[in-house]
């Protein structure tokens, strides 16, 4: 197994892989360019929940199927949690805690690194949860499930590309953030996110025609336009990208996504 391959599981996945021979620039850009091909590994396992739960409970529009569904959601979510061990949903709470501060540079990035999560990132961290479910629920009831949790997922870890790329310096001198950042040209950025985004958007066209690849591509623009707004956040405040800050990202662009694909049901 290549060493990219072995970082992008290790850092991206709870799978147990031999650790990396070698970790340099070139071995985390490509690890990070694969990201969101990783993220199809997490995705497909989700999928089937929000696929047999609802197929074999016989779903229709009535309030206990949306029970079902939004039951479908919770058990798909904590797949996706427990197949990450939960590291983006940490990032986030981090994060917001850092934001929430008020605090700048090394003072957030102190506050960040506290073991404990402040109340900023408890609220963060259920409402975007809450969201979330909201949303997955609704796009299971509107028959749009899989397709949503596959595109949010995989187009989340694309973002990483664009927040590893060239220009995007790393908050810290150590850690995951340091590792990646600035390690995928521009060009690799832009071009992995474009192949996500284009399969995503011929996919929903063959599953429910103009439609639903309108709502794909609104939902793909749409969730990178959010990760890239708080990147470009973080980067003010703390001065770079951190793994948190690479956490909260890849959540953000998943439930910017999954809204926009439920409000376009």
């Amino acid at each position: 197994m290549p060493d990219w391959l072995r970082f992008a599981l290790g850092t991206l996945t709870v799978f147990r892989v031999p650790a990396p021979r070698v970790v340099n620039s070139h071995v985390a850009a490509r690890a990070m360019l694969a990201a969101p091909f990783v993220g199809v590994m997490v995705a497909i396992p989700a999928t089937l929940i929000v696929w047999i739960i609802p197929t074999f409970s016989g779903l229709s529009a009535t309030s206990s199927s949306v029970a079902i569904a939004a039951l479908a959601a919770v058990l798909a979510l904590t797949a996706i949690a427990a197949l990450t061990r939960g590291l983006h949903l940490d990032g986030l709470a981090d994060t917001a805690d850092g934001l929430g501060s008020g605090r700048n540079g090394a003072e957030a990035l102190a506050v960040m690194s506290k073991s404990d999560i402040g109340p900023f990132g408890v609220v963060t961290l259920v409402l975007v949860l809450l969201i979330d479910v909201t949303s997955l629920t609704v796009c299971i009831t509107a028959g749009r499930g899989v397709l949503a949790l596959v595109v949010a997922v995989v187009l989340s870890r694309a973002g990483l590309s664009l927040a590893c790329r060239r220009g995007v310096p790393a908050a810290r001198s150590s850690g995951l953030g340091a590792t990646v950042a600035e390690s995928v040209t521009p060009a690799a950025a832009v071009a992995v996110v474009a192949v996500v985004i284009i399969l995503s958007v011929a996919a929903a066209y063959a599953a429910g025609g103009n439609g639903l690849a309108i709502a794909c591509l609104l939902a793909g623009l749409g969730g990178l336009l959010g990760g890239l707004l708080l990147l470009r956040r973080c980067r003010s405040r703390f001065g770079g990208v951190t793994g948190d800050v690479l956490g909260a990202i890849v959540e953000t662009i998943m439930c910017l996504a999954l809204v926009i694909f439920a409000v376009t049901a």
